[in-house]
Formats: C-alpha cells, structure tokens, sequence
C-alpha cells in the first residue's frame, strides 16, 4: 500500500512508484509464460490482433515488441490484472469503484527494443473525467539504459496536447513548441510497479543495453464513473458493457468533470490501425531515434 507522503506525491506529480507487489514466483511465471508468446510470435510474418512485430521480425530471430491485451490471452496476465495488492493501491488513486479499460505487454529486446515517443493516454481516448491511470508492471529490472519508462512530473496538471499531424492521429505531441522538462525516468526491479496519470506526458527510449531486455506489463485502470465519452451520450445509468469490466465495488453513472479539450481537428483523415508502435511510424518529429 502507498503511504500518505506517497498518495500525496502522486496527486502532486502524475506518477508515483511502489516496490516489491510481485513475488520472485509471479515475476517467473510472467516471464515463462511471455517467453511462450515470443515463440509462438514466430509463426507469424506481419502484426495480428496479438502481436506487434519489430522491423526484422523473422521465425529464426523473433522480434516481439507488444503483445496486445494480455489479459485476454492467458490466466497468468489476468491474474496480474486483477491482483489484489494492485487494486489495493490503484484504489488509493482511483476510489473504491474500478474498471478495467485495456491491457498491454511492451517489450524491449536487448540492443534495439523501439522506443514509445512523448504522448498521454487521455489523447487516445477521451472520457467523462481523468480519473484514469495505467500501472506498470516490471517483469524485467528496468533503468534509463534498457528503455525504463520516462515521464514529466506535473504534466498531468497541464494541458493535453495535439496527437494530430496534417489531420491524421499519430499518436504521439505533435506541438512545435512542446520540448519535456525535467524529466525522470522510472527505474524499477522486477517486481516493482509504477503509476501514473491518464494525462501525464511519458515515453520511453530505445534499448541500447546488449544483454537486458525489458518487458513492462501495462494495466490500464479508471474509476467506474470515468466512462468513454462516445458511450457516455444519453446514458441514464450504468450499461452492461460497463459492469462487467468492473474490477471492484459497483458500476457507476457517468461523472462529467471540467477536462481540457483533446486537441481535435475539424477534419480527420485516416492514418494507422493498430498498436500505438504502428501510429507512430507516421511521426515527423521524433525525440527518439
């Protein structure tokens, strides 16, 4: 559980991080059972609804950078998903009521996992309120030289940023002027978790460590109220849809709170399906190489 100086750091910063919620048991079944997905990643030559594939993926030397919703794919990630000692803190952020909004696995292979470039999770889909945070899961221990997670303190407190270039969403600030600011970077041990806000600006680099991979287990959580906005429109009460993704407590009415705007253009021309690697690529400006 965070203690109170730590509840009241993440509120301040958009982040916050927590040693130790895994055990050296979990942490070894989440590796074993990752490292089945790699394999089977190998049967593949172009991304599925489950793999993003790195550029050179090849069956002889597989190159699995996501592996998309997880928790959907094995009991070993929804148990994580659904793991008690992370709710528990996820609670402390979010309130009693929980939900479940999606799940991803990124991984870094020693020498050249790709990097993720500056974005916030809110730009991707907008909702009735922020209370919304993703949790980091560390399978791998994880510092600036593997890719660890990037963010800018206080960003979540800012305003959300345009995802748009020449119309198109590509995923990732696209402001001229936007340049991250006193950045930290979130080195965690396996085991270790990290939190941060639905509006935090975060990123991560390329793995430049020849012999560390990092693989991070992204669970994406919002308090019951925080609804879509396109589902939220003439909403009455609580919908199905909406109760069974529920982790803990109740299904609640959509809350409406002042958010700023998402960036938006008035026209909006087709770019990329797919994992946010994929979006990216049609990026100009990148802080990463």
């Amino acid at each position: 559980m965070l203690t109170t100086e730590e509840i009241e750091f993440y509120h301040a910063n958009g982040y916050v991080t927590a040693t130790g919620v895994l055990s050296a048991d979990e942490i070894a079944e989440l590796r074993r059972v990752t490292d089945e997905f790699v394999d089977k990643s190998r049967l593949v030559s172009d991304h599925t609804a489950e793999f993003d594939l790195e550029p050179g993926h090849t069956a002889e030397a597989p190159r699995l950078r996501r592996l998309k919703y997880p928790e959907f794919l094995h009991p070993a990630y929804d148990r994580v998903f659904r793991h008690e000692s992370i709710i528990d803190i996820a609670a402390q952020l979010l309130g009693p009521n929980i939900r479940h909004h999606g799940g991803k696995l990124n991984m870094k292979a020693a020498g050249y996992g790709s990097p993720v470039e500056w974005h916030q999770d809110y730009a991707f889909a907008a909702r009735t309120n922020d209370n919304m945070l993703a949790v980091g899961v560390a399978i791998d221990d994880m510092n600036e030289e593997n890719g660890c997670l990037l963010v800018v303190p206080g960003s979540h407190k800012g305003p959300i940023y345009s995802h748009y270039q020449d119309d198109v969403f590509v995923g990732a600030v696209t402001d001229p002027d936007f340049e991250p600011e006193s950045i930290a970077a979130l080195a965690l041990k396996a085991g270790d978790i990290s939190l941060h806000h639905g509006r935090t600006l975060h990123a991560s680099a390329t793995n430049t460590a020849p012999d560390k991979p990092r693989r991070l287990y992204l669970l994406q959580y919002c308090a019951a109220d925080a609804w879509l906005i396109s589902q939220a429109e003439g909403v009455d009460g609580p919908e199905a849809d909406s109760s069974e993704h529920v982790l803990r407590g109740e299904a609640a009415k959509p809350r409406f709170a002042e958010v700023p705007p998402v960036p938006t253009p008035e026209t909006i021309r087709p770019g990329l399906a797919g994992s946010i690697y994929e979006t990216q690529t049609l990026l100009e400006r990148r802080f990463f190489e």
